[in-house]
């Protein structure tokens, strides 16, 4: 089973733009989640992925700063960079 639950506080505010062949919105953003058991203050930086209505609730609601909760599921991907060199991406795909 694929699934995760997440809370903590948007570092910047949701991005939104639109797949252009089906005008699906996408928002991104991403989350600082603290890390429970650190001896000293230690947070993850996870990149939140959501899309259609919910990406524009996104974008009209959060903010920087804000705390915020995500449950979705776990994709990983790759592509080339401009060096050519691959780049291995870990998303969250949110769902609510």
């Amino acid at each position: 089973m694929n699934s995760v639950i997440l809370i903590g506080r948007l570092t910047k505010d949701p991005e939104l733009r639109y797949i252009p062949e089906s005008q699906t919105a996408v928002a991104t953003f991403t989350l600082a989640v603290d890390r429970p058991f650190a001896k000293e203050k230690q947070a993850d930086f996870i990149r939140i992925v959501v899309y259609g209505k919910q990406a524009e609730n996104c974008e009209r609601f959060l903010t920087k700063g804000r705390l915020t909760a995500v449950q979705g599921r776990i994709q990983t991907g790759s592509y080339k960079n401009k060096e050519g060199a691959t780049v291995y991406t870990t998303d969250v795909i949110a769902d609510r």
